[in-house]
């Protein structure tokens, strides 16, 4: 399953760190792997991992590629600390809200 995240328009993009620090404070272990193009996060032991489109270490986009096999608590883990960040969702039904 994948979901797409993104700050809503005119927010400023927020840093690599947040987002890290943001994942951590719901209890996750994300390991952040920089590349050319963005970056992956990774979580120990999981399939679940985020590509985060990113431009000098700011990022205002990602897609986060659930894998069933991980359960639902690690997407919904995810998808509040992005959602702490003030990021919005969206899927094939439209944007929604992560509180």
């Amino acid at each position: 399953m994948e979901t797409r995240v993104h700050l809503p328009d005119m927010e400023p993009p927020a840093s690599i760190t947040e987002v890290i620090l943001a994942l951590r404070s719901k209890k996750l272990e994300p390991k952040h792997e920089k590349k050319d193009w963005g970056d992956w996060i990774t979580f120990p032991g999981k399939q679940t991992v985020i590509s985060i489109e990113s431009m000098r270490g700011l990022a205002s986009s990602a897609t986060v590629e659930h894998a069933e096999d991980d359960g639902d608590d690690i997407n919904m883990q995810i998808l509040s600390a992005f959602g702490k960040l003030g990021w919005m969702g969206s899927d094939e039904e439209g944007e929604f809200r992560l509180d």
